[in-house]
């Protein structure tokens, strides 16, 4: 495989802010008057999923109305909190992103609201390497759709979507698109063509794909 660019999924592949997301959501629902509260535990299972899902997982027993109260005020309290976030990037991310930008085209898509990719983006450092990004919330589409929507706005030729999630892994193969999975993240797939341990691992298969090309075609 050959590419022109990378997309990355955020949560689970480029850092871990679950513990920010705990607190807003705990925020949120206090706000509208629930008495639950929700843990990390809870919450890892849920990343990759979009908002919509994460709602009627987290609520199921509010109404539509309510669910929507709920998520807004979740995004205001994520809002409140600026770049004061309870958060960890994996290793080696931002080193690696500046040596994947010399080579490739690199695009975010996560399933986060409206904003969310802006303030990773800030929080890191990286936004001056990345060509294109799109978040659920800007149109509260699937994952696949919104794949398609960043190759057709970017003229993009060969492309790989990078996640942690099997969620990622069957919104990517409905796209059309080669997967690579993020094994250090949050979530397990059987469904893969690239696997990588590390985020160094993966800066180094990218930056070197002739190098892998020819051991792969040895050892055949």
């Amino acid at each position: 495989m050959q590419f022109d660019s990378l997309i990355f999924d955020m949560d689970g592949t480029l850092w871990d802010n679950v513990n920010s997301y705990v607190k807003v959501w705990n925020i949120g629902l206090e706000q509208i008057g629930h008495s639950r509260r929700v843990i990390r535990e809870e919450l890892l299972g849920l990343m990759g999923k979009d908002i919509e899902v994460m709602l009627k997982h987290l609520v199921p027993e509010s109404p539509k109305e309510k669910r929507i109260e709920l998520m807004h005020a979740v995004f205001d309290a994520y809002d409140a909190m600026g770049d004061n976030l309870d958060a960890l990037i994996f290793p080696n991310v931002l080193e690696g992103m500046k040596k994947l930008s010399k080579k490739y085209k690199l695009l975010l898509l996560s399933n986060c609201e409206e904003g969310g990719l802006v303030k990773f983006m800030r929080f890191v450092g990286i936004k001056h390497l990345i060509t294109d990004y799109q978040e659920h919330g800007q149109n509260f589409l699937p994952k696949n759709e919104n794949l398609q929507l960043l190759i057709k706005r970017n003229n993009l030729k060969s492309t790989i979507y990078i996640g942690d999630t099997d969620s990622d892994s069957r919104e990517t193969r409905t796209a059309g698109l080669p997967f690579a999975f993020a094994a250090y993240g949050f979530g397990h797939t059987e469904d893969y063509d690239l696997k990588f341990d590390s985020f160094e691992e993966l800066t180094d298969y990218f930056m070197n794909l002739d190098k892998y090309r020819i051991e792969e075609t040895v050892s055949k």
